[in-house]
């Protein structure tokens, strides 16, 4: 298995038997949210369409998974979702075929869908690696492997003496513990891991401090804090998750 970091996504290619372009929490139609909200912005969909694409051409993968969140309004389609996600996902598959991993916002995504294209909530393994959007508790078929989510939308924030310094998505790779999950530990001692993927959205974003603070899924709660590491949206690895912590707390 081997990983290419997109940092013009954020967006991820694992390829094993076959290429396969990973991003997660696309949220269209988040503009008609922040409009009730009190925040006019013109739709950003075709940019962000057109920013996908870009990255299809230059990876040129087999398929396109989705980790959820297509869509961003809950419990119902606002207008503009309604309008839009038609043509948003044509265009996509248009290019290749797409595996859509549902997430908490994507009620009634499946109208939108062709037949094959949506898979289970809980999770599946493709070409050896588990995917999922992360706003369940997975399928036990996943231990002992690495799990890909999306739900998070994690950002590394650095602080200095004046205050935040740098904000950026980041990926967060970690093991997890099993038994709290209704997994069994796999008898061969090989690890199951997540790795948490950041939103392609560019609103989008959560500290991972924040994250590790109050996690809010099954997978954040119950991952192993020792060994996590923070990986840079191009995929730089910046180091263990405890230097972040420790940065955290001398700040208190």
């Amino acid at each position: 298995m081997n990983m290419e970091f997109f940092e013009e996504g954020p967006a991820l290619v694992i390829a094993g038997e076959e290429r396969h372009l990973i991003v997660a929490d696309l949220h269209f139609g988040i503009e008609a949210d922040l409009a009730a909200h009190g925040m006019h912005f013109k739709s950003r969909s075709a940019a962000r369409v057109e920013r996908l694409l870009k990255i299809i051409d230059a990876t040129k993968p087999d398929d396109l998974i989705l980790l959820g969140d297509i869509k961003h309004s809950i419990p119902s389609l606002t207008r503009q979702e309604y309008f839009e996600m038609p043509g948003v996902l044509a265009t996509l598959r248009d290019r290749l075929p797409l595996l859509v991993f549902p997430g908490n916002h994507d009620i009634g995504i499946e109208r939108f869908l062709n037949e094959g294209e949506l898979q289970p909530k809980e999770g599946a393994i493709i070409d050896g690696v588990g995917y999922m959007h992360g706003h369940t508790y997975p399928d036990k078929c996943l231990a002992g492997n690495l799990i890909v989510i999306g739900h998070h939308h994690p950002l590394l924030m650095l602080r200095d003496d004046v205050g935040c310094a740098l904000r950026t998505p980041a990926y967060l790779r970690a093991e997890v513990d099993e038994e709290p999950l209704g997994m069994e530990k796999p008898a061969d001692g090989v690890t199951t891991r997540v790795l948490f993927v950041p939103a392609f959205n560019e609103i989008a974003g959560y500290d991972l401090l924040q994250i590790l603070k109050k996690p809010f899924a099954p997978l954040s709660k119950n991952m192993k804090k020792e060994g996590a590491e923070i990986i840079l949206a191009d995929g730089t690895l910046i180091g263990p998750l405890c230097m972040i912590e420790n940065d955290d707390h001398d700040a208190d």
